[in-house]
């Protein structure tokens, strides 16, 4: 499955050994990672410490990599500010990554001054290879499918949801006991934020059900006008 990583961590050398760990696990061939970078947070920037890519961010500029760390605040020129949204051209931008903004909201809430992280695009068959060495080095993860189609996002992440629900679910079930506890806490996590997740659902629906209603109201009122127009005309 095609996700986005983001593993925080509490200095940037701590993320060195994180990006060399991305990069030893896609040699051994427990995942595929597409690009990835280094970055920090010196005082509410982010800026790209370390790349894939050479020279200062290249060809990172326009791409899914590129576009991620542009959210959080990055060189490419848009900013996220914890829970208060979306800045300038930020929102725009999210089409670009293919991921929930409250992804990019969760992960600024911990990205926070003086600490670093990796970000990487990557494909994942099994969550634990990842996982299990990150937190080794005390890492906090994120991670998110990413979407295929721009114009159903929402309904994108949903299903990226359930499935990502139903892997560690399945994985859960086959770990030993110290395994299972740290599973637990994705599985709640990931139970809460699809709750979440089918309740704007619900809400989007129902607004474009009253959205729907009221154009049918305005155009049947505008048809009665005209009728009572023409039949005017015709005295």
């Amino acid at each position: 499955m095609d996700r986005m990583l983001v593993v925080v961590f509490d200095n940037e050398g701590k993320a060195y050994e994180g990006n060399k760990v991305l990069q030893q696990l896609d040699g051994e061939g427990s995942i595929s990672v597409y690009g990835h970078a280094v970055v920090k947070n010196p005082d509410g920037a982010v800026t790209v410490r370390q790349s894939d890519d050479r020279g200062p961010l290249g060809p990172l500029v326009g791409t899914l990599l590129g576009s991620m760390i542009g959210l959080l605040g990055g060189p490419t020129g848009f900013a996220i500010g914890g829970a208060a949204g979306f800045v300038g051209g930020a929102a725009a931008d999210l089409n670009k990554v293919r991921i929930g903004d409250d992804f990019i909201v969760d992960v600024a809430k911990v990205l926070l001054p003086n600490r670093a992280a990796v970000v990487a695009e990557i494909e994942e068959d099994l969550t634990a290879p990842v996982n299990t060495r990150m937190e080794a080095l005390g890492g906090t993860i994120f991670r998110r499918a990413v979407s295929k189609i721009k114009h159903t996002i929402h309904a994108e992440n949903t299903a990226a949801i359930k499935a990502h629900l139903a892997q560690v679910t399945a994985e859960h079930a086959q770990a030993d006991a110290d395994r299972k506890a740290k599973l637990q806490e994705s599985l709640n996590q990931l139970e809460s934020k699809l709750q979440a997740w089918l309740e704007e659902d619900k809400d989007r629906r129902q607004a474009a059900e009253r959205e729907a209603q009221a154009t049918a109201r305005i155009l049947k009122a505008k048809a009665a006008v005209a009728k009572a127009k023409a039949a005017k005309t015709h005295i």
